[in-house]
């Protein structure tokens, strides 16, 4: 067993949100039909565990993985009815995961930890690495072509499939939490310090975008080659309509019955008009019109939401605190 140092509390650090460990208990149903148009179907799913689960990946409708603290690694495949704890042959905390099809996967994690899987989960070998900072975020968008993004500005490249990985110069030392690649050769990635960097050659020179604010920026996503996403701490959300050089602050009020705006940790939009945003307290935010509204803010689980992923546009999933996973099923 494979020991990479840096647990839970020191992640914490890092992603201010996560200090938010004493929530107020709110006793949810096992489903929740949510007012909202259309209707939102909400179900809290049972992963026997109390680990944080920092990251969710759905291939379909049926084949999913969730990862988090102590090196916790669960796959399903039947939707998450039922979850099965598979081995990820390290105690690091695991913040990322990857899968290029139903064999192929990797997890991101603390102390420079990154794993590949070549058959659905069931074993985990180590990528060994020059770097020891902790590893955020992870996107392929080709089965050769792979970013991983992380502490002091690490970016790591590889281009076949991962077998070799070569580090980026960023040209920042802010931690960087989420890259998005839209091909081999246009990527976006945002951390704290309201950084946000862009590439349009591979990541053979990144450059920075102005995002308008000095926000930690956790997530990003963008929909096309001009329309993408940044959330982050806050409540903060940023739109860019130029493919990134400009990004307009479209951050979100507190609402109603909002006593704190609470952070914004994940993104993802399941086509140009229809996003979703999770975040601390379980929140979640919707929109149907290409974000030039959204929801009020619902609860839809009693603990911060790090994960986010969607199969398609009826099914999405969220994780979080306390084991929790939240199957989300849109309505027409």
């Amino acid at each position: 067993m494979e020991n990479r140092g840096m647990g839970i509390g020191s992640y914490r650090v890092g992603m201010r949100t996560i200090l938010c460990a004493c929530l107020a208990v709110v006793l949810f149903m096992p489903a929740v039909v949510l007012s909202a148009e259309p209707p939102v179907l909400a179900t809290l799913q049972k992963t026997n565990t109390p680990m944080t689960l920092m990251a969710v990946q759905f291939k379909d409708a049926k084949l999913g993985w969730a990862v988090g603290s102590g090196g916790a690694l669960f796959s399903t495949t039947d939707g998450g009815k039922k979850w099965k704890k598979q081995t990820s042959g390290t105690s690091a905390l695991l913040t990322g995961v990857y899968f290029i099809d139903q064999k192929t996967g990797w997890v991101t994690g603390a102390a420079g930890t990154l794993r590949q899987s070549v058959n659905g989960g069931e074993s985990w070998t180590g990528r060994p690495l020059e770097t020891q900072q902790p590893l955020y975020g992870i996107h392929f968008p080709s089965a050769t072509d792979g970013w991983v993004v992380g502490g002091g500005g690490t970016i790591l490249h590889t281009a076949d499939g991962g077998a070799h990985w070569a580090e980026q110069a960023s040209g920042t030392s802010a931690a960087l939490y989420a890259v998005q690649f839209l091909d081999a050769q246009r990527g976006t990635a945002v951390g704290a310090l309201g950084t946000v960097l862009a590439t349009r050659d591979g990541g053979r020179t990144w450059m920075p975008q102005v995002s308008q604010g000095a926000v930690t920026l956790f997530d990003v996503y963008f929909t096309d080659e001009s329309t993408g996403w940044a959330v982050g701490n806050a409540g903060a959300l940023f739109q860019t309509n130029d493919g990134g050089a400009k990004w307009v602050d479209r951050t979100l009020p507190c609402g109603k019955t909002c006593t704190k705006v609470i952070d914004l940790l994940k993104v993802r939009f399941t086509s140009p008009q229809e996003g979703w945003i999770v975040g601390e307290r379980g929140m979640m935010y919707r929109t149907t019109d290409a974000g030039y509204s959204w929801s009020d803010g619902t609860p839809i689980a009693p603990v911060s939401l790090f994960g986010l992923t969607f199969s398609d546009a009826a099914h999405g999933w969220a994780s979080g605190e306390n084991g929790t996973v939240v199957h989300l099923q849109a309505g027409k």
